[in-house]
């Protein structure tokens, strides 16, 4: 494998910026110039890298010039993300030289480098472009010359699609980035993500490859390049989707504007109801009850409710055992705790929250109940992750007072409450539900009633495409775990989480997706459904896209 000593890079783009200073970091001669005019003598240099705008014509440009200037036996890189290094390596005369070097930024916090090796570059070309990317640290992922290699194509079509979610005014910035975050665990929100790429080079990079997949989801959202347009391109400029105490800070500072929301009373809520016995149910139960409220279940049977104060009081009890919760508080929670196995026990409470099976027709007669049994100004919820919120208040004679209020489980751990508003929800009881999820310290976010809410209509479309690139033999799951992880610092690649997740719920989803939006974008991926059909739905079954077998 070949060794690097000197490099030289053209271009003043952040990743020519990142090359640079890993290179210097290395101990690797660096030569450096905004333009091939400004460059010295290149005599000694092993790679010669073009890092400049993602345009087709700016960088066939700056790369003829380099054929001439550099090395005979150099090899020459282009940072392309979205353009074919086939076609650059053809339209400029070395397409043997031409490999692809992308790094995942900021290179101080991500460690991918993804090497782009067309049908036309030879191997020692490619075998000094991977030794040069794992002697600056980086995890290298050899990828094929497709457009947007891994990461660009899977992650900003993601990006993008939060992008429209702002736009259209159903959630706002911050909301989507809190959804992301608390509701995946992933480092940054998809919003500042974009701040921090740079608003110019996220439009450019998705409009060469819209250009190239001509996919929806690729289509740069007219608002980016508004964005773009007034100069507003995110920390770099100062103000971006967020504004910043200063260019090049990484600090959001808060707008002026007084939300009118604040000023809307909430109703008290001091007694709650909860329909269910199963996982979800009961957490919400041990959530409610921690949190100072009383609490009324509702199961099927006795049966079921001594199974539900039996996974409560155990799940008291680790924690009493960690040092968690004191015994005092152990049996205050329990004592705030009565199971009963009929809805009518729900009469006085003030908030009323079903967390029954996912089924829309046992969701609308339980609601048909909850609506004669609760009080005048009670609020009515549904946990539900996929259903239309409006079709279970339609069958209520109180619209107004229904709400979507979707925890993630486990929902004593997870943070994120995905709150629901229908076009009949009344604003008071919008803020309610704010007040609820701020006296169980839950982490709120506002979102109108359509298909995923906002962390499945996001997170699962980017997983369907993740497995779409594998069907197309883009590149192998491995492979795109390895990249994503990498590149993002996300907890899991794609695979992983669709196995964990379970095929069968990933499936599910999608389907309520495509129906929803009727997107063709959004149909199942093949070896989605392949492997449901087959029975390998993730880690429950054994089996998934990975086998767990041990």
């Amino acid at each position: 494998m070949s060794s690097v000593s000197k490099i030289a890079v053209v271009g003043n783009s952040e990743a020519g910026a990142a090359i640079s200073e890993l290179a210097q970091a290395a101990g690797i001669d660096v030569v450096t110039a905004e333009s091939v005019s400004d460059l010295p003598a290149l005599t000694g240099c092993d790679l010669v890298i073009e890092a400049v705008a993602e345009r087709f014509s700016a960088k066939q440009d700056v790369l003829t010039e380099l054929v001439k200037a550099a090395p005979e036996d150099s090899t020459l890189v282009s940072t392309t993300s979205a353009l074919r290094l086939t076609d650059l390596g053809l339209a400029t005369g070395a397409p043997d030289r031409l490999v692809g070097l992308h790094l995942a930024l900021p290179a101080a916090n991500q460690t991918l480098a993804e090497v782009v090796v067309s049908p036309l570059a030879g191997e020692e070309a490619a075998a000094t472009v991977i030794a040069f990317a794992e002697a600056t640290g980086r995890t290298v992922a050899r990828v094929a010359d497709r457009p947007g290699l891994i990461t660009s194509r899977l992650l900003y079509g993601y990006l993008n699609h939060a992008v429209s979610m702002v736009e259209s005014g159903y959630a706002t910035a911050a909301d989507v980035d809190a959804a992301m975050r608390f509701g995946c665990g992933y480092p940054v929100g998809p919003i500042a993500a974009i701040d921090a790429i740079g608003l110019d080079r996220f439009h450019d990079t998705l409009d060469a490859l819209y250009a190239e997949t001509g996919e929806r989801v690729h289509a740069p959202a007219p608002m980016v390049k508004q964005l773009v347009a007034a100069g507003h391109l995110g920390q770099q400029s100062g103000r971006g989707f967020y504004s910043y105490a200063a260019a090049g800070s990484d600090e959001i500072v808060a707008d002026s504007a007084v939300d009118d929301a604040d000023s809307i009373k909430p109703r008290v809520i001091e007694r709650v109801g909860v329909v269910g016995s199963g996982t979800m149910a009961t957490g919400i139960i041990e959530v409610f009850a921690k949190s100072g409220f009383d609490v009324t279940f509702v199961a099927r049977s006795e049966e079921k409710v001594s199974r539900v104060l039996g996974a409560l009081t155990k799940s008291l009890e680790k924690q009493v055992a960690k040092g968690r919760l004191s015994e005092e508080d152990r049996d205050a929670v329990l004592g705030r705790v009565i199971g009963a196995t009929d809805v009518s026990a729900l009469d006085q409470v003030d908030l009323a929250l079903e967390a029954v099976v996912e089924d829309l027709t046992i969701k609308t007669d339980l609601f048909r109940n909850l609506d004669r049994v609760c009080k005048p100004g009670a609020v009515l919820a549904t946990t539900t992750s996929s259903l239309p919120v409006i079709e279970m208040a339609a069958v209520t004679n109180r619209p107004q007072d229904v709400v979507g209020l979707h925890f993630f489980n486990p929902a004593p751990i997870m943070k994120l409450v995905e709150i629901v508003s229908t076009v009949e929800t009344a604003a008071d009881v919008i803020a309610t539900a704010r007040d609820v999820c701020a006296s169980t310290k839950k982490v709120a976010v506002e979102c109108g009633d359509r298909g995923g809410f906002i962390v499945n209509a996001l997170l699962f479309p980017y997983l369907n495409d993740a497995v779409r690139m594998m069907d197309a033999h883009y590149a192998s799951k491995e492979d795109i775990d390895t990249a994503i992880k990498a590149a993002t610092g996300f907890p899991m690649g794609p695979f992983a989480l669709l196995d964990v997740v379970g095929n069968d719920v990933s499936l599910a989803i999608q389907e309520v997706l495509i129906a929803e939006f009727n997107d063709p974008g959004f149909a199942p991926a093949k070896s989605l459904t392949d492997v449901v059909s087959a029975g390998f739905l993730g880690r429950k079954s054994g089996r998934g896209f990975y086998d767990y077998a041990r």
